[in-house]
C-alpha cells in the first residue's frame, strides 16, 4: 500500500469475503455472523432497538443485516413497519431472503446505491472485525459509515462496538475496541445533543443511539 490510507472499497471487498466466508462455514445461525450465542445476538438488538422504542410503524434500516435475524426478532416484537436490510455480503443477502421469506413487508438489499431513507437505522456488529485494518484507518472507515448512515435517516439510529475498556488479555488483534468517549463525543458534536451511550449490558461492548428528532 506504500504507506497509503486503504481505500474503502478495499476494507469493504475484505469485510464481504469474511462474512462469506462464515456463512459457508456455519450457516445461518449466530456462528455465522460472528456471535458467541443466540442470547447474546438478542440481547444487542433490544439494546439498539431502544432508539426505535414504541414506534411500531417506523420504518427501519438494518445496516449489516446477515441472514436478517433482526426482521425476525423485530416482527415477533410486534413491530410491522417496513424492514430493509442491506449487506455488503450477496451471499449473506440470498440466505435473508430464503431464512425471512414468510416476512411481510421486508425486502433485503444488496447494492449500496439502492439504500433509500428510512425512520430509523439499526447497525449490529459491524465494526467489530478489522483484520488487518490498522486501527486509526478503521476508525476513518466507522466515522465515514456513521455519516453514511446519518444520511439516511429521518429520526434516530444506533450502532454497536467492542469497547476499549475490554479486558487487555481477552483482546484480539483482529478485532477493533473502540474508545466510547471518542464515539459519543463524535455523535454530540456531528449530528444530535439527544445522545445515549450504554455500557452496561454485560459484554464487552457498547451501543449508542443518536436521536435526529
Amino acid at each position: 500500500m506504500g504507506g497509503e490510507r486503504i481505500g474503502n472499497q478495499v476494507i469493504l471487498k475484505r469485510v464481504d469475503e469474511y462474512y462469506t466466508r462464515r456463512l459457508a462455514e456455519h450457516g445461518a445461525t449466530h456462528w455465522g455472523v460472528d456471535w458467541n450465542s443466540q442470547e447474546s445476538q438478542i440481547l444487542r438488538f433490544d439494546q439498539l432497538l431502544g432508539i426505535v422504542g414504541s414506534d411500531r410503524h417506523g420504518s427501519i434500516l438494518d445496516y449489516g443485516c446477515g441472514y436478517g435475524a433482526m426482521a425476525r426478532h423485530l416482527r415477533n416484537c410486534g413491530h410491522t413497519g417496513s424492514y430493509h436490510g442491506f449487506d455488503i455480503s450477496e451471499a449473506m443477502i440470498g440466505e435473508a431472503q430464503r431464512q425471512q421469506s414468510d416476512l411481510s413487508n421486508c425486502t433485503f438489499i444488496h447494492d449500496l446505491s439502492l439504500l433509500r431513507q428510512a425512520d430509523y437505522t439499526i447497525a449490529s456488529g459491524i465494526y467489530n472485525v478489522k483484520q488487518e485494518t490498522p486501527d486509526n484507518e478503521w476508525q476513518a472507515y466507522v466515522v465515514d459509515t456513521i455519516r453514511h448512515i446519518a444520511g439516511l435517516t429521518n429520526k434516530g439510529f444506533s450502532f454497536n462496538m467492542l469497547t476499549s475498556y475490554s479486558d487487555p488479555e481477552k483482546m484480539r488483534p483482529d478485532l477493533f475496541y473502540g474508545d466510547p468517549k471518542f464515539f459519543i463525543d463524535h455523535c454530540i458534536r456531528t449530528y444530535s445533543r439527544h445522545v445515549a451511550m450504554l455500557h452496561n449490558y454485560g459484554l464487552y461492548e457498547f451501543t449508542i443511539l443518536v436521536r435526529l428528532r
